[in-house]
């Protein structure tokens, strides 16, 4: 076994280091999620922290590692005698973000089950974890079936295993800790509830911190069991002041005026639920144990505040993570003002932060909306004949980035067919989930039986097989894999006229609330997006597929307006970027949306290569909407016509809305199959 990385020989990263050990000290904390960039120390100091847990007691060769002073009496490997139980040390169990279901909760031996009557159990990731702490490294790149589970298990306390009539039942209560790069995509909300606290990690820009920790990990890699020597001082020494923390756990008081604070701060930041109040009661008793005090100060509960809120206020994805500290103070002296005063804070804080780093740094061609573009469009408000002034530092005919209006709930847009890609909400799929449609053979393990074909295949062979009994004979040949039918999440490529005839800031503005509107669908239905943008002579890829929406929606807010309508360039760089994306990710299929009025302008019959840029679109089968953003009382119609030559549907901007026209699934449906 490869020698971890001390804990104590990390570098800064005060708040990380801080959230592992309070939930160390107290596992009602409820786990960590720890966001930042890549190359933050965020895996190796999860994976230090097992060194540091205080060992546990299990019933000997009991799988589920039940505690022998109250062993679980619905254990599968119980039901257990009294017995003084065995020490060993605290798992660290990780959850791959590719595993299986199987992999994670355990399976059942079906053909067992069936032909014997047994519940023949191999333990999951949930068995391993309990009792100890079950690191996701990567946390919102989790399949969702898996992210159901977990959500099920750190809610019950408890995994169940159903198997056609077949059920396990295990204890599995862990601490959770997920890490995460914001840049690949946010979490679901239920998952997010469900970490206690949050941290934001980044690497230092000070020098000094950072020539210190190359320092310190090309020594460790030199010689991991030296280095590790060097710091099993630091380690033991905090090894210990978390079980005197521990120890004092119990007896730290948490008083009425402290609680008010509590209560009062959550009520301000308007979260969700009573989650917050708890976990922040428990991290400030936590933080108060740490420090070696008996009592709850204010100093704690705002620390309490920063580590347990930040991830609970937002309200939508696109907003930014993090807390107000002006509001946070005076939330927090309006309730101790309000209570007649609360303890004086600890001078020194609480707790002093984490321990020492032992000696280490401290941490420390353009168109102003003539004719052949478009300007046909009356003068917004704030427009005079030629538009908006250019932005600072912007080409001729540039605008200034309008803000998006307020997004609103969109019609579901899907792919028509049947696909293979992967767990989503958008389109119907062949998932290992949702509801059955048939059976097949099994490839490889069986992981749904489908119990009526199987005792169908089974049924014509008893008498050859000599069966006696009541109980079925059932051969590995004779079971059926169930197919099921649900939903994938598909890659919905985004393509914005960003021209000058879309300039207008009235215009723009419900254009982009109308793309942040089916950003935000296209988070809730777990897609990839991707964002192309034309103006003036070309096109370009503002944002390469990917699984970050709120990186999108930061695209799309400073996205400047002006110039020509390149319809056919925008048409054709989504064109490669598919087909990139299709050699990457062949499962996973595509849904182009085209935000435009359908203009086009530039070079030599450019409505005729738009039209043919649409055709190779539909010639390669690719789904597609095509949003119609066309304004004022002259209308060409010319978005429609590129619906048309994609193969797909053309909505306006009202249609869009969830509240109209009710057919528009269908609508696009229709259209796709008859392309």
């Amino acid at each position: 076994m490869s020698t971890p990385y001390p804990f104590t020989a990390i570098v800064g990263q005060d708040d990380l280091r801080l959230g592992l050990l309070l939930n160390a000290v107290s596992p009602a904390v409820g786990g960590v999620l720890v966001r930042g960039e890549k190359g933050t120390a965020k895996s190796t100091a999860v994976r230090a922290l097992a060194a540091l847990m205080p060992e546990v007691a299990v019933v000997a060769g009991c799988r589920f590692s039940c505690d022998p002073g109250a062993p679980d009496p619905a254990c599968p490997d119980g039901p257990h005698e009294a017995a003084a139980g065995v020490s060993r040390p605290a798992r660290t169990v990780e959850l791959p973000v590719g595993a299986s279901e199987d992999r994670l909760v355990g399976a059942l031996d079906i053909e067992r089950a069936l032909s014997e009557g047994v519940k023949a159990f191999e333990p999951g990731l949930l068995a391993d974890a309990h009792r100890g702490i079950l690191y996701v490294d990567e946390v919102n790149l989790l399949h969702d079936h898996l992210v159901d589970l977990l959500l099920d298990a750190a809610a019950m306390g408890a995994s169940y295993v159903e198997r056609e009539g077949v059920s396990v039942r295990h204890a599995a209560r862990f601490l959770l800790v997920g890490t995460m790069n914001p840049e690949e995509g946010e979490l679901r909300p239920q998952l997010l509830d469900r970490f206690g606290l949050t941290v934001e990690v980044a690497a230092s820009r000070e020098t000094d911190l950072r020539v210190e920790v190359v320092r310190r990990r090309l020594a460790y890699d030199d010689d991991p069991a030296g280095f590790a020597a060097r710091w099993a001082d630091e380690e033991a020494a905090l090894r210990e002041r978390i079980t005197a923390a521990r120890a004092l756990l119990p007896r730290v008081v948490l008083g009425d005026g402290v609680l008010r604070q509590i209560a009062a701060t959550c009520a301000a930041f308007e979260v969700d639920g009573m989650r917050a109040d708890i976990v922040m009661a428990r991290t400030a008793t936590a933080l108060a144990a740490w420090a070696g005090r008996d009592e709850v100060v204010a100093d704690d509960v705002r620390q309490a505040a920063l580590l347990a809120l930040p991830h609970r206020r937002r309200r939508n994805p696109f907003d930014a993570p993090g807390l107000d500290e002006d509001k946070l103070d005076e939330a927090l002296q309006d309730a101790a003002d309000g209570d007649g005063g609360d303890d004086d804070p600890d001078p020194d804080g609480p707790g002093g932060g984490v321990p020492p780093q032992g000696g280490g740094p401290d941490d420390g061609g353009t168109d102003t909306g003539g004719p052949d573009d478009g300007g046909t469009d009356a003068p917004g408000p704030e427009q005079n004949g030629s538009g908006d002034a250019p932005a600072p530092g912007g080409g001729a005919g540039e605008r200034q980035p309008v803000r998006s209006g307020e997004p609103f709930r969109t019609k579901m847009l899907s792919v028509p067919g049947l696909g293979e890609g992967a767990a989503g909400r958008r389109s119907r799929a062949r998932t290992e989930h949702g509801r059955t449609t048939g059976s097949r053979r099994p490839e490889g393990a069986l992981t749904k039986l489908h119990l009526a074909a199987t005792v169908q295949a089974a049924a014509p062979h008893q008498r050859a097989r000599g069966r006696s009994g009541r109980g079925l004979v059932v051969r590995r040949d004779d079971l059926r894999q169930a197919t099921r039918e649900g939903r994938e999440g598909n890659l919905v490529l985004f393509v914005v006229d960003a021209s000058g005839s879309m300039a207008a800031r009235q215009r723009m503005s419900a254009v982009k609330g109308a793309v942040m509107s089916l950003l935000l669908d296209a988070y809730q239905r777990r897609d990839k997006v991707g964002l192309v943008t034309f103006r003036g002579r070309d096109a370009e890829v503002a944002l390469p597929p990917t699984s970050s929406v709120d990186a999108a929606a930061a695209r799309l807010e400073t996205l400047p307006t002006g110039g020509r309508t390149p319809l056919a360039a925008g048409l054709l760089k989504a064109h490669d970027v598919l087909r990139v994306e299709r050699l990457r990710d062949p499962s996973r299929r595509a849904l182009l949306v085209v935000v435009t009025d359908g203009r086009a302008t530039g070079g030599v019959d450019p409505v005729a290569l738009a039209a043919r840029a649409g055709r190779l679109h539909a010639s390669e089968g690719t789904a597609s909407v095509v949003v119609d953003c066309e304004s004022g009382i002259v209308r060409l119609g010319l978005a429609a016509q590129l619906a048309r030559d994609l193969g797909g549907t053309a909505v306006t901007l009202d249609e869009l809305r969830a509240d109209s026209i009710a057919g528009l699934v269908k609508d696009i449906t229709a259209a796709g199959r008859a392309a």
